[in-house]
């Protein structure tokens, strides 16, 4: 019986106009939040295949100091001419492209050099944590005779 009086109550033209235009603004408001739910989908996934396709464009090689290299370096920090240079590379020591060593010569004269993060060059004495002087241990080693200047 209380379903008869239910289904009276909705046949009544007042109920049916307020039905529609609730179930209306429901059906707006699902529609407008699936809308954006998708806007977001799509634009994430867009952002993260960029930053997919980022990733894999940057190759991950890392730098190795050749002699080539070194010598480049070398001649561009002391302003020489590259296809013909005074100072000379003969030797990469260790290739660390963080801090490579070198052995230079000029003028019959063998140096040892360091480069550092493949771009900056310099001569002279190198020290450790503990105050060892790098470039006279590398000199004893390889028979360079260390020149004062």
């Amino acid at each position: 019986m209380k379903f008869r009086v239910f289904l009276q109550k909705l046949s009544s033209p007042r109920v049916r106009r307020r039905l529609k235009i609730g179930l209306s603004l429901w059906g707006v408001a699902i529609t407008i939040s699936l809308i954006f739910k998708f806007a977001y989908d799509i634009g994430y996934f867009k952002a993260q295949s960029l930053i997919n396709d980022k990733n894999s464009a940057t190759p991950n090689v890392t730098q190795v100091v050749t002699i080539e290299s070194a010598q480049r370096i070398v001649s561009g920090a002391l302003k020489e001419d590259p296809g013909n240079p005074k100072t000379i590379v003969m030797q990469v020591i260790d290739n660390n492209p963080k801090l490579a060593t070198i052995i230079i010569e000029n003028n019959k004269q063998r140096k040892i050099g360091w480069i550092i993060e493949m771009r900056l060059f310099f001569t002279g004495d190198l020290f450790n944590d503990n105050g060892y002087n790098l470039t006279e241990s590398i000199q004893h080693q390889h028979n360079i005779t260390r020149s004062e200047n």
